[in-house]
């Protein structure tokens, strides 16, 4: 996001993985920063990283970019994944649903000019001749997953990103938005959210367009060609995507809170999903709609709010336009039609100890050679690494299981099926999730996590050497774009089920940078073409993100205690609770926290006590005492998520961060007191002080030793 928000929390806002909005951070410093001396690797560590191989990696990403693999539609690709899992030594297999889709059948957009000549967009991204998946004759529309059938006619107004707080601001403008259509631009919170703002505030349509100016550096305004012909934007560009809303809980709509079968109850979906139609755009085709509201309303200038403003060369009025009428039709197909996650297991030494590894495998487009399909590359090769280490006689200590997702796009349904089929099995075993959506889509690493992983995934990147680079190692590269600070997990991607189960979890990428060629998100030119000529030409990235995922993945599984640090996850609690304080501090009204106060320090007693605890156990070789160490370090997160949902949104269980509520993507921390705070409602902030402290209450009884 653009907007001011803590350092701490400014690369959460880009943890969404498959949907992370894509903003940019401060220039990359120009002076000599001191490179940090790479760790030697182990034996075992050695095996693993040197099982990694560019030419495979390449030989991978070209498999799942050459066909259609849209949610539901492509079963063998499912079994192409579980297959190369088991031929690397895993236990594979095929998990089934049966899941809520819709798919495009048909759409239209019109301009109307006042002097009644029309402008027909045509919806559609060019054909490159340079790119051929984006010619094939089976690639998908530009659509969102999930929108609503329907026609709309009337004038339209522009909202600039859609949040709640923009249009607010054209309310304050006595711009009238009952019953006109909405045009806002991608960015900031998540695109479902842009649909259901707009028709919270009585509009009947929306269109959504990615702006360039949300591009970085790399833009034809700076003199860079567009794609094919070098490395700025192609001006057709269209950013598909799901439009139910995340934030609200994600998974199949009409199953909320159990696993879809082909016999499963099927509940209302309209709680989650728009009622209203929308469409996505291209910026080429944004700019006549944009340019005929130049003149009319409020110029953008002169609204006063972040980020309405871009780079397109009109004004960003609001409009209405006085006789600029905008068409819209859209239609859709509903279908219930099975998904199917490829699951791969090494069993470990410790059957009640589980590490899960995940990335989704579906994208909007015969491509996806970023997302999601650089990290479904690794996977492979990850497989392919183990299996190599399981050869020479090795078995983790805890049982390894690897996911491929499907439908991930339309709203982390093969994740939120899977975990709510087996939710008992997995809080009753598992140590941590690992989650790789966008492996590779730029040169800038980016991580979130919860506090206690934060310490061994920063160690790991040590051990690492970064492409490009030389004598520079993975944690170079992201130290000197993050600070150092570990990002907070807000959702948009396949780790958010384990989270709001009360499981470790972690998301790691490397993104697009300013100076990064521009990553095409959602669009056909997310290809192999585009990444093996711009985003990561030699598969190195590929190749360093995944040796780093698979030494994290080794040390989790195997080392002797959980290498997780609990003093870190108080660090966090009391900086959240600053920020807490800072938010109340910015209102009217007051709010006691001292209860929550005495909690984190009741928590910060046990995670010290559980520090020592582990100590002993290793100084004094006991068996049964690093037995309870490790149950308590898989355990203590489980408390965080015991007292019910966040309010009227009961699929968020964790009370210590989730999304926020109007962005979808990125995380509020405390949010059951921090939303209530924000929407004035301080006796609900009050109840959810009791509540959040009861949460870190259960965590540190758990960790008491």
């Amino acid at each position: 996001m653009h907007v001011h928000i803590p350092l701490s929390l400014l690369f959460a806002t880009l943890a969404g993985g498959c949907v992370r909005d894509h903003a940019f951070h401060r220039p990359r410093s120009i002076v000599k920063r001191q490179s940090t001396p790479r760790v030697p690797l182990t034996p075992d560590e050695a095996v693993l990283t040197n099982s990694f191989d560019n030419n495979t990696l390449n030989d991978w990403s070209y498999y799942y970019t050459h066909g259609v693999h849209l949610a539901g539609t492509n079963r063998t690709m499912a079994q192409w994944t579980a297959d190369r899992w088991s031929e690397n030594g895993f236990q594979s297999r095929l998990d089934e649903y049966h899941t809520y889709l819709n798919y495009p059948v048909s759409h239209s957009l019109s301009l109307t000019y006042p002097n009644g000549s029309v402008f027909q967009a045509s919806l559609e991204e060019a054909m490159l001749t340079e790119d051929e998946t984006s010619t094939y004759p089976e690639r998908i529309p530009t659509f969102h997953g999930y929108s609503f059938t329907g026609n709309a006619t009337a004038e339209y107004i522009y909202v600039g990103r859609g949040q709640v707080v923009d249009f607010e601001a054209l309310v304050a403008l006595n711009i009238s938005l009952e019953g006109k259509i909405a045009l806002a631009k991608y960015g900031g919170p998540f695109r479902g959210l842009k649909v259901k703002n707009a028709a919270l505030y009585g509009m009947i349509g929306c269109v959504l367009f990615t702006d360039p100016g949300d591009d970085g550096n790399i833009t034809e305004a700076n003199g860079y060609a567009a794609y094919p012909d070098g490395p700025a934007r192609n001006p057709t560009s269209v950013q598909r995507g799901s439009v139910q809303f995340l934030s609200t809980y994600p998974g199949d709509p009409t199953t909320p809170g159990y696993a879809s079968k082909q016999d499963s109850p099927r509940a209302d979906k309209s709680p989650v999903v728009p009622n209203i139609p929308s469409l996505p755009i291209s910026y080429a085709e944004a700019i006549p709609l944009l340019r005929a509201l130049d003149g009319s309303g409020t110029p953008g200038s002169q609204v006063n709010r972040t980020n309405w403003v871009g780079a397109l060369n009109v004004t960003y009025s609001t409009g209405p336009a006085p006789g600029a009428v905008l068409s819209m039709s859209n239609v859709m197909r509903d279908a219930i039609n099975p998904i199917w996650d490829a699951v791969g297991i090494i069993n470990g030494t410790n059957q009640d100890e589980v590490l899960v590894i995940g990335n989704h495998r579906d994208a909007w487009i015969v491509g996806g050679a970023a997302d999601p399909n650089s990290g479904s590359a690794i996977m492979v090769e990850l497989s392919k690494a183990f299996g190599r280490l399981v050869a020479t006689g090795w078995q983790p200590r805890r049982t390894i299981v690897l996911c491929s997702w499907d439908a991930e796009e339309y709203g982390l349904l093969g994740s939120t099926e899977w975990v709510e089929e087996h939710i008992n099995w997995l809080t009753s075993s598992t140590v941590a999730y690992l989650n790789i959506d966008v492996g590779v889509s730029g040169k800038t690493p980016s991580l979130s996590a919860t506090p206690e992983i934060g310490n061994i995934a920063t160690e790991i990147m040590k051990k690492i050497p970064w492409p490009t680079m030389p004598n520079e190692t993975l944690y170079d590269a992201w130290a000197a774009e993050s600070d150092g600070e570990v990002g907070v997990l807000g959702s948009g991607s396949d780790y958010t089920s384990f989270l709001h189960n009360g499981i470790s979890s972690l998301d790691v990428g490397s993104d697009q940078g300013p100076d990064d060629p521009v990553y095409h998100y959602h669009s056909n030119y997310d290809s192999y073409h585009w990444m093996s000529t711009y985003g990561d030409p030699g598969y190195q990235y590929h190749s360093a993100m995944g040796q780093y995922l698979t030494l994290l993945a080794y040390h989790m599984a195997n080392d002797e205690i959980i290498p997780f640090d609990l003093p870190a996850y108080t660090a966090a609690l009391r900086s959240y609770y600053d920020d807490l304080l800072t938010t109340i501090n910015g209102t009217s009204g007051t709010v006691d926290t001292s209860e929550l106060s005495a909690a984190i320090t009741q928590f910060e007693n046990s995670a010290n006590e559980v520090m020592a605890l582990r100590d002993q156990a290793v100084s004094t070789n006991d068996a049964a005492l690093k037995t309870v160490v490790n149950q308590k370090f898989r355990d203590f997160q489980r408390g965080f998520t015991s007292v019910g949902g966040l309010p009227d949104r009961e699929f968020y269980k964790h009370v210590v961060n989730a999304p926020g509520i109007d962005t979808g993507y990125a995380p509020t921390t405390y949010p059951g007191v921090t939303e209530a705070v924000q929407a004035g409602n301080f006796e609900r902030a009050a109840e959810w002080v009791g509540r959040t402290s009861l949460g870190i209450r259960r965590a540190a009884d758990i960790l008491k030793t």
